[in-house]
């Protein structure tokens, strides 16, 4: 009998070729239950899925305490870069990184993947943690009101927040607000807030081809006792979702008129990225996971400093 694999993972759109069948492993069925809201805590647990979508940080601070009860799989099935996650009022005067110095800053999760990126942005800039004011809490009113600080908060510098940071933003009492998530009506061409930065996106092509790579969020995450029983499932997954990849994005070529200029985020992307720039396994990612280790330690999210091979182990092809 052919071993089903049940996964927890976003909707990312790359996953519709398996959704619909026209990817199968010759090995194996793949059920995939896709994940609105929150990721799954803790995979190592789940009673109903053998694995699925994990955030990178939350891997690294579980190994950091010494929980080491997933296989994590250097396939990063969520990758951005993060200068686009930086808001502020249309009326503020900051235009630039460097000029946070000092400054209050919104966030949304003080241990999420996606904020250790951000943050990485202002260390480039010479503003680490302690050269600024940050504030905890749920961006819009609407929001689930929970836990966002975590064991890292440090009174009158790092603080959870009972106000929405939208509120907060609008009220001055934030510079910036640090997001992956834009608020409600940010789009809105009467809106009253705005991208920190005016020209993200060059500022983003000038960080790759300064630090070399996309920046990994989410990775995949399997329970240990399916891959003790199936020790080649890992490799099969991410080639199956690299296979996967590859024909949502032909078909996203050929047909790419769901919004009036996507076409040209396509043919600016292919100008912009090397081919390549997406590939999964651990020798093409090696110095973005070093880059994400250096970061959690120099943020003071882990009490050492991790090597790749020390939180890949096995995985080094």
């Amino acid at each position: 009998m052919r071993p089903t694999i049940r996964l927890a993972l976003r909707d990312w759109d790359y996953l519709t070729p398996i959704l619909l069948g026209d990817v199968k492993s010759p090995d194996f069925d793949v059920v995939i239950d896709r994940v609105f809201g929150n990721l799954i805590d803790n995979h190592a647990t789940s009673t109903v899925h053998q694995g699925g979508e994990m955030s990178f940080s939350r891997y690294v601070q579980a190994r950091d305490r010494g929980v080491d009860d997933v296989v994590a799989v250097p396939h990063f099935l969520m990758r951005a870069f993060r200068h686009r996650c930086m808001i502020t009022a249309k009326s503020s005067p900051l235009q630039t990184v460097a000029e946070l110095a000092g400054k209050t800053i919104g966030m949304t999760g003080w241990q999420d993947s996606g904020n250790t990126w951000t943050r990485a942005i202002l260390r480039r800039e010479g503003i680490g943690v302690d050269d600024a004011q940050w504030r905890l809490g749920r961006l819009a009113p609407a929001d689930p009101d929970f836990d966002r600080l975590g064991p890292w908060g440090v009174p009158g510098r790092i603080e959870q927040t009972p106000h929405a940071l939208y509120d907060l933003l609008h009220a001055g009492e934030l510079d910036a607000v640090f997001t992956p998530f834009m608020p409600p009506g940010f789009y809105d061409a009467d809106s009253k807030l705005r991208f920190l930065l005016p020209d993200f996106r060059a500022a983003e092509v000038a960080y790759f081809h300064a630090i070399g790579f996309v920046p990994g969020i989410h990775l995949l995450a399997l329970q240990r006792g399916i891959v003790a029983a199936h020790p080649g499932l890992p490799q099969a997954l991410s080639e199956l979702f690299d296979e996967s990849t590859g024909i949502w994005l032909g078909k996203r070529e050929k047909y790419a008129d769901t919004t009036p200029w996507m076409i040209d985020e396509l043919a600016r992307c292919g100008q912009d990225l090397p081919v390549g720039w997406d590939r999964n396994g651990f020798a093409v990612n090696e110095p973005m996971i070093d880059a994400f280790a250096e970061e959690q330690s120099a943020q003071r999210l882990t009490k050492r400093r991790w090597s790749p091979r020390e939180l890949f182990p096995g995985r080094h092809a």
